[in-house]
Protein backbone atom coordinates (compact mmCIF):
# COMPACT_ATOMS: atom_id res chain seq x y z
CA UNK A 1 0.00 0.00 0.00
CA UNK A 2 1.32 3.45 -0.82
CA UNK A 3 2.42 5.71 2.11
CA UNK A 4 -0.15 8.10 0.80
CA UNK A 5 -3.06 5.95 0.72
CA UNK A 6 -2.06 4.42 4.45
CA UNK A 7 -1.78 8.74 5.27
CA UNK A 8 -4.90 8.98 3.99
CA UNK A 9 -6.83 6.15 5.88
CA UNK A 10 -5.09 6.57 8.87
CA UNK A 11 -6.22 10.57 9.00
CA UNK A 12 -10.22 9.30 8.05
CA UNK A 13 -9.87 6.94 11.03
CA UNK A 14 -8.95 9.25 13.61
CA UNK A 15 -10.98 11.89 12.62
CA UNK A 16 -14.17 9.48 12.81
CA UNK A 17 -12.85 8.22 15.80
CA UNK A 18 -13.23 11.96 16.98
CA UNK A 19 -16.38 13.20 15.96
CA UNK A 20 -17.78 10.18 17.35
CA UNK A 21 -15.73 10.98 20.82
CA UNK A 22 -17.12 14.69 20.71
CA UNK A 23 -20.83 14.44 19.26
CA UNK A 24 -22.15 10.66 20.24
CA UNK A 25 -22.64 12.30 23.97
CA UNK A 26 -24.60 15.00 22.50
CA UNK A 27 -26.65 12.60 20.92
CA UNK A 28 -27.30 9.99 22.90
CA UNK A 29 -27.16 11.79 26.61
CA UNK A 30 -28.43 15.73 25.82
CA UNK A 31 -26.25 18.43 25.82
CA UNK A 32 -26.25 18.45 30.07
CA UNK A 33 -24.42 14.68 30.16
CA UNK A 34 -22.36 15.92 26.92
CA UNK A 35 -20.67 18.97 28.76
CA UNK A 36 -20.07 16.29 32.49
CA UNK A 37 -18.46 13.20 29.80
CA UNK A 38 -16.23 16.14 28.10
CA UNK A 39 -15.11 17.38 31.18
CA UNK A 40 -14.37 13.81 32.32
CA UNK A 41 -12.41 12.61 29.03
CA UNK A 42 -11.17 15.67 27.87
CA UNK A 43 -7.67 14.31 28.50
CA UNK A 44 -8.38 11.71 25.55
CA UNK A 45 -9.55 14.25 23.27
CA UNK A 46 -6.44 16.01 23.34
CA UNK A 47 -3.98 12.91 22.98
CA UNK A 48 -5.60 11.37 20.15
CA UNK A 49 -5.70 15.39 18.28
CA UNK A 50 -1.73 15.34 19.62
CA UNK A 51 -1.62 11.90 17.67
CA UNK A 52 -3.22 13.31 14.67
CA UNK A 53 -0.83 16.23 14.39
CA UNK A 54 2.20 14.33 15.18
CA UNK A 55 1.58 12.19 12.34
CA UNK A 56 0.75 14.53 9.93
CA UNK A 57 4.00 16.57 10.68
CA UNK A 58 5.83 13.35 10.23
CA UNK A 59 4.29 12.62 6.85
CA UNK A 60 4.63 16.08 5.30
CA UNK A 61 8.28 16.81 6.51
CA UNK A 62 9.15 13.48 4.84
CA UNK A 63 6.32 13.63 2.11
CA UNK A 64 9.52 13.69 -0.23
CA UNK A 65 11.13 10.50 1.27
CA UNK A 66 7.94 8.66 0.88
CA UNK A 67 7.54 9.68 -3.03
CA UNK A 68 10.46 8.61 -3.72
CA UNK A 69 10.36 5.05 -2.39
CA UNK A 70 7.13 4.78 -3.72
CA UNK A 71 8.45 5.21 -7.35
CA UNK A 72 11.93 3.07 -6.96
CA UNK A 73 13.73 6.24 -8.17
CA UNK A 74 16.70 5.42 -6.53
CA UNK A 75 19.60 7.69 -8.20
CA UNK A 76 17.04 10.60 -7.15
CA UNK A 77 16.54 9.08 -3.47
CA UNK A 78 20.47 8.58 -3.35
CA UNK A 79 20.60 11.98 -3.84
CA UNK A 80 17.66 12.74 -1.32
CA UNK A 81 19.74 11.04 1.24
CA UNK A 82 23.23 12.10 0.86
CA UNK A 83 21.45 15.51 1.24
CA UNK A 84 20.62 14.68 4.56
CA UNK A 85 23.01 12.48 5.70
CA UNK A 86 26.23 13.51 4.38
CA UNK A 87 25.75 16.87 3.20
CA UNK A 88 23.82 18.10 6.42
CA UNK A 89 25.24 15.68 9.20
CA UNK A 90 22.28 13.86 9.88
CA UNK A 91 23.32 10.35 10.96
CA UNK A 92 20.30 9.25 12.24
CA UNK A 93 19.78 5.57 12.50
CA UNK A 94 17.03 5.46 9.93
CA UNK A 95 18.68 7.76 7.27
CA UNK A 96 21.73 5.90 7.53
CA UNK A 97 20.12 2.84 7.09
CA UNK A 98 17.79 3.85 4.41
CA UNK A 99 20.81 5.48 2.58
CA UNK A 100 23.09 2.18 3.07
CA UNK A 101 20.49 -0.63 1.55
CA UNK A 102 19.51 2.06 -1.57
CA UNK A 103 23.60 2.11 -2.27
CA UNK A 104 23.23 -2.12 -2.05
CA UNK A 105 20.03 -1.66 -4.45
CA UNK A 106 22.65 0.03 -6.88
CA UNK A 107 25.50 -2.54 -6.32
CA UNK A 108 27.59 0.64 -5.96
CA UNK A 109 29.58 -1.01 -2.96
CA UNK A 110 32.12 1.83 -2.99
CA UNK A 111 29.47 4.03 -2.05
CA UNK A 112 28.60 1.61 1.18
CA UNK A 113 32.02 1.63 2.32
CA UNK A 114 32.59 5.49 2.48
CA UNK A 115 29.47 5.93 3.91
CA UNK A 116 30.57 3.34 7.16
CA UNK A 117 33.65 5.40 7.07
CA UNK A 118 31.39 8.69 7.30
CA UNK A 119 29.08 7.41 10.02
CA UNK A 120 32.18 5.49 12.16
CA UNK A 121 33.22 8.85 12.53
CA UNK A 122 29.88 10.58 13.38
CA UNK A 123 28.80 7.95 15.54
CA UNK A 124 30.22 4.50 16.07
CA UNK A 125 27.31 2.12 16.81
CA UNK A 126 25.49 3.08 13.74
CA UNK A 127 27.92 0.95 11.81
CA UNK A 128 27.57 -1.73 14.54
CA UNK A 129 23.66 -1.89 13.97
CA UNK A 130 24.01 -2.08 10.45
CA UNK A 131 26.84 -4.86 10.05
CA UNK A 132 24.65 -6.61 7.97
CA UNK A 133 24.64 -4.35 5.30
CA UNK A 134 27.73 -3.13 5.88
CA UNK A 135 29.48 -6.52 5.46
CA UNK A 136 27.37 -7.66 2.85
CA UNK A 137 28.35 -4.96 0.51
CA UNK A 138 32.14 -6.25 0.97
CA UNK A 139 31.31 -9.71 -0.25
CA UNK A 140 29.56 -8.08 -3.23
CA UNK A 141 32.28 -6.21 -3.96
CA UNK A 142 34.82 -8.51 -3.60
CA UNK A 143 36.65 -7.68 -0.71
CA UNK A 144 36.44 -10.93 1.07
CA UNK A 145 39.54 -10.29 3.54
CA UNK A 146 37.86 -7.10 4.10
CA UNK A 147 34.11 -8.87 5.01
CA UNK A 148 35.81 -11.59 7.15
CA UNK A 149 37.45 -9.06 9.29
CA UNK A 150 34.84 -7.11 9.65
CA UNK A 151 32.49 -9.87 10.78
CA UNK A 152 34.93 -11.25 12.58
CA UNK A 153 35.59 -7.84 14.66
CA UNK A 154 31.79 -7.61 15.44
CA UNK A 155 31.49 -11.56 16.56
CA UNK A 156 30.60 -10.05 20.05
CA UNK A 157 29.61 -6.54 19.68
CA UNK A 158 26.81 -6.37 17.75
CA UNK A 159 23.56 -6.81 19.94
CA UNK A 160 22.03 -10.08 20.17
CA UNK A 161 19.09 -10.15 17.41
CA UNK A 162 22.32 -9.91 15.06
CA UNK A 163 24.86 -12.35 16.40
CA UNK A 164 23.33 -14.93 15.08
CA UNK A 165 23.28 -13.92 11.12
CA UNK A 166 27.29 -11.90 11.73
CA UNK A 167 28.28 -15.87 13.26
CA UNK A 168 26.64 -17.33 9.63
CA UNK A 169 28.32 -14.20 7.53
CA UNK A 170 31.77 -14.85 9.17
CA UNK A 171 31.79 -18.74 8.62
CA UNK A 172 30.19 -17.69 5.07
CA UNK A 173 32.94 -15.56 4.44
CA UNK A 174 35.79 -17.94 5.91
CA UNK A 175 34.59 -20.35 3.58
CA UNK A 176 34.79 -17.92 0.35
CA UNK A 177 38.20 -17.00 1.85
CA UNK A 178 39.50 -21.05 1.56
CA UNK A 179 39.60 -21.34 5.25
CA UNK A 180 37.80 -24.50 5.23
CA UNK A 181 38.22 -26.01 8.62
CA UNK A 182 37.73 -22.77 10.12
CA UNK A 183 34.32 -22.71 8.23
CA UNK A 184 33.31 -26.09 9.37
CA UNK A 185 33.68 -25.29 13.02
CA UNK A 186 31.12 -22.07 12.48
CA UNK A 187 28.66 -24.10 10.97
CA UNK A 188 28.63 -27.13 12.72
CA UNK A 189 28.43 -24.91 15.83
CA UNK A 190 25.17 -23.32 14.04
CA UNK A 191 24.03 -25.89 13.01
CA UNK A 192 23.92 -27.54 16.76
CA UNK A 193 22.79 -24.69 18.57
CA UNK A 194 20.97 -21.73 16.72
CA UNK A 195 18.00 -21.21 17.47
CA UNK A 196 17.06 -19.54 14.22
CA UNK A 197 15.74 -22.00 11.20
CA UNK A 198 16.95 -20.41 8.08
CA UNK A 199 20.63 -20.01 9.84
CA UNK A 200 20.60 -23.65 10.73
CA UNK A 201 19.12 -25.04 7.42
CA UNK A 202 22.32 -22.39 5.31
CA UNK A 203 24.39 -23.81 7.68
CA UNK A 204 23.91 -28.02 7.35
CA UNK A 205 23.46 -26.96 3.64
CA UNK A 206 27.25 -25.95 3.10
CA UNK A 207 28.35 -28.50 5.15
CA UNK A 208 26.67 -31.03 3.35
CA UNK A 209 27.01 -29.68 0.56
CA UNK A 210 30.23 -27.48 0.14
CA UNK A 211 32.65 -28.34 2.76
CA UNK A 212 32.56 -31.97 2.24
CA UNK A 213 33.84 -31.71 -0.85
CA UNK A 214 36.43 -29.40 0.41
CA UNK A 215 37.41 -31.61 3.30
CA UNK A 216 36.64 -35.09 2.26
CA UNK A 217 38.54 -36.77 5.19
CA UNK A 218 35.63 -34.76 7.66
CA UNK A 219 33.07 -36.57 5.67
CA UNK A 220 31.29 -38.53 8.50
CA UNK A 221 31.44 -35.84 10.63
CA UNK A 222 29.73 -33.34 8.51
CA UNK A 223 27.16 -35.67 7.82
CA UNK A 224 26.39 -36.10 11.44
CA UNK A 225 26.15 -32.35 11.98
CA UNK A 226 24.32 -31.64 8.90
CA UNK A 227 21.71 -34.70 9.75
CA UNK A 228 21.00 -33.70 13.34
CA UNK A 229 20.80 -29.77 11.90
CA UNK A 230 18.16 -30.93 9.48
CA UNK A 231 16.20 -32.51 11.68
CA UNK A 232 16.63 -29.21 13.87
CA UNK A 233 15.43 -27.28 10.67
CA UNK A 234 12.26 -29.94 10.17
CA UNK A 235 11.03 -29.43 14.12
CA UNK A 236 10.66 -25.33 13.06
CA UNK A 237 9.54 -25.84 9.47
CA UNK A 238 7.83 -28.88 8.85
CA UNK A 239 7.13 -28.74 5.11
CA UNK A 240 8.71 -26.89 2.63
CA UNK A 241 5.96 -24.29 1.92
CA UNK A 242 6.71 -23.10 5.83
CA UNK A 243 10.65 -22.74 4.98
CA UNK A 244 9.64 -20.83 2.04
CA UNK A 245 7.31 -18.67 3.95
CA UNK A 246 10.36 -17.44 6.31
CA UNK A 247 12.51 -17.02 3.34
CA UNK A 248 10.38 -14.92 1.45
CA UNK A 249 10.28 -12.94 4.92
CA UNK A 250 13.54 -12.36 5.31
CA UNK A 251 14.58 -11.41 1.99
CA UNK A 252 13.04 -8.13 2.58
CA UNK A 253 16.13 -7.58 4.13
CA UNK A 254 18.44 -5.99 2.21
CA UNK A 255 21.75 -8.06 3.16
CA UNK A 256 20.02 -11.46 2.17
CA UNK A 257 20.43 -10.40 -1.47
CA UNK A 258 23.60 -12.68 -1.73
CA UNK A 259 21.65 -15.39 -0.67
CA UNK A 260 18.13 -15.41 -2.64
CA UNK A 261 19.68 -18.58 -4.39
CA UNK A 262 20.91 -20.41 -1.60
CA UNK A 263 17.84 -20.09 0.27
CA UNK A 264 15.96 -21.80 -2.28
CA UNK A 265 18.51 -24.43 -3.17
CA UNK A 266 18.38 -25.55 0.39
CA UNK A 267 14.75 -25.42 0.45
CA UNK A 268 14.56 -27.81 -2.32
CA UNK A 269 17.53 -29.81 -0.32
CA UNK A 270 16.12 -29.93 2.98
CA UNK A 271 12.76 -31.48 1.60
CA UNK A 272 14.15 -33.32 -1.39
CA UNK A 273 12.42 -36.26 0.07
CA UNK A 274 9.17 -34.49 -0.29
CA UNK A 275 9.49 -32.70 -3.29
CA UNK A 276 10.82 -35.15 -5.56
Amino acid sequence: MKFQSVFIIFNILLVIFLAILCLSPVIFLGNQMALVFWKSNWYLICVLVFILAVFDAFYFSNRRLYTLLEKEDWPALVNYLEEKVLRQGKFSPRLVRLLANTYFVLSDSAAVMSLENKAAAANAPLVDNNALVFGTARILGKDIPGALNFFKSRLNRVKPTLRPWVNWYYGFTLMLDRQYNEACEVFIKLADSCRDGVITGLSVYFLENMLKKSIPDAGPALDTAAAKGRERVKKVFPAIKDWNKETARINAEIHTAVLSKYMEETGLWLYRDKTN
